[in-house]
Formats: structure tokens, sequence, C-alpha cells
């Protein structure tokens, strides 16, 4: 082993260590498994940044540990602390919108879910760990994991600062394609609730989508309906007074709705959300 390789090997994981925990929860009824990326100088600060992510089964495939090992040690971004919460067997009725399940029942447990984060999870994440207060809150996910995050940051302002989407399930609707009443400008659950919504200026958001991310076009406007879904409710929150500082989109060329393309985007999202410069 040259010395290069020696020096790499020595600072591997040196400024964050992993570990997993399973909690019971009483709300939904089962064990949630949550893996937890905790800075080693959190021993040193009572407080300190959280960032919440759904499906966090898939940051195990994205070899999340060395990504954001590597931007904390490299100085790129803050020190963190990463809570990747296990999707179950149940996710297509505990990921969704608080104010609704969609039109075919599906999110019924979404109300359970938020439940379980503020009362369970936030609370065990500080007792475990000691933490007397988090600085900033923050919570992320894909596909159907990006729409919870997005509508419980939505739905809980006073809690949170920033969410980020990655190809986010904001197709969730109350009315199904085929039904003769759809209207795809009303009937998008998650566009309806930013539209009777209200400006909070300390509020941030992140959206990635892939060109490739999908192939359906309802209206067949060229554009496929992952990306008018993602701009149209980037639309509404600047109708609401939103700037380019508070909402970041990023579109990727070769982008898909898979593990590598949100491996790709998230250093991106960290950098936006907790880098040293502007990206």
């Amino acid at each position: 082993m040259n010395e290069e390789n020696l020096n790499a090997e020595q600072i591997s994981f040196s400024v964050i260590s992993k570990e997993q925990r399973l909690i019971y929860s009483a709300f939904l009824q089962r064990e949630v498994i949550v893996d937890i990326y905790l800075p080693l100088q959190l021993t040193e600060k009572k407080s300190v940044d959280l960032l919440l992510i759904n499906d966090g089964q898939d940051l195990l495939k994205m070899d999340f540990h060395s990504l954001i090992e590597s931007l904390i040690a490299s100085n790129s971004i803050d020190p963190l602390m990463c809570v990747a919460i296990h999707c179950s067997a149940d996710r297509i009725h505990e990921y969704g919108t608080l104010c609704s399940a969609d039109y075919m029942g599906r999110g019924s447990k979404a109300n359970l879910y938020s439940s379980f984060i503020f009362n369970e999870l936030i609370p065990f994440i500080q007792s475990e760990f000691n933490i007397t207060s988090f600085s900033q809150k923050s919570f992320a996910g894909f596909s159907l994991g990006g729409l919870s995050a997005l509508d419980i940051v939505w739905n809980h302002p006073d809690e949170f600062v920033k969410a980020g989407i990655f190809s986010g399930a904001l197709w969730w609707r109350i009315r199904g394609y085929e039904d003769e009443n759809y209207d795809w400008e009303k009937d998008r659950i998650m566009h309806s609730q930013v539209t009777n919504g209200t400006y909070k200026p300390h509020l941030h958001f992140f959206f990635e989508c892939g060109r490739l991310d999908e192939t359906a076009d309802r209206n067949n406007n060229g554009i496929i309906d992952s990306i008018e879904d993602t701009t149209d409710i980037i639309a509404e929150l600047k109708k609401l007074g939103y700037n380019d500082d508070q909402v970041f989109y990023l579109e990727l060329e070769e982008g898909r709705h898979n593990i590598e393309t949100w491996k790709t985007a998230f250093p991106v999202f960290l950098k936006w959300g907790w880098g040293k410069e502007e990206i």
C-alpha cells in the first residue's frame, strides 16, 4: 500500500460515524429502522442541524456514509446529523399528504407517520444522543418519500427550514386521469396546498428531477409529467413570494428515477443547504 492510500485509509470516517437503531412506534404499530449519521464533534456541541431522510434504506445503496464523510472532511459543508428512516412494506400508505389520501386511498397513514416523526423519532434522537435542541431541522426524500418530506415541512413550517425533494411523486392527486372530471391544475394535492398556502420567509426548497425520470406526458406538450409537476409547484411557490434564493431546481439531463441519479444529486443538495460556498 502506498503512502497516499495509507493516509486515505487512516482518515476514513474520521468525522462522522454511523449507528443503527430500532424504534418501536405505537403510532405505526411496528418497529422502525433508522440509520444515524452522527458528527463525531457532537460530544462537544449540544446543538446541531438535523436532516431527516425518507426511504433511508436507499442511502445504504448510494454509500451515503462515504459521501457525507467526504463533504464534511473536505470542509465543503458544515457538519450535520442525518437520520435515514427505512420504509416498511406499508410505504404506500405511510407516505403521502396529511390533508388527504389520494384517489385510490393511498397515503391513509400519513398522519400516523407524521405523529411518529414528531412524537417518537425526534424525542428519541434527542434523548439517545443527549441533544438539548437542534439548530435547524430539514427533511428530504425520494419519489413518494420526497412528497412526504415536502408535505410534512409545508404543514409544519414552525419545525423545519428546508425540504429536499428528489424525483418527487408530485402527481399525487384526488382523481384518476380516467375520471371525466379530472383537472390536472386543481386535482394535484400538493400543488393545491401550496396554491392555498402562505409565504413563510424562512423556508427553502430543493427540487431534483431527471429528463429520463419517466416517459409519461399527460398533455402531450413534450415535457414529461415529473418535470412539469415539479416546475409547476415551483411556479406556485414563486407566486406566494419565494425567490430563486429560496427555491433551487436541479434538472439532470441523464437523470432517471433511480438511486444512482439521487446519489449524483445529493451532494448538490447538501452543498446547497449546508455548503461553505454558494453553488
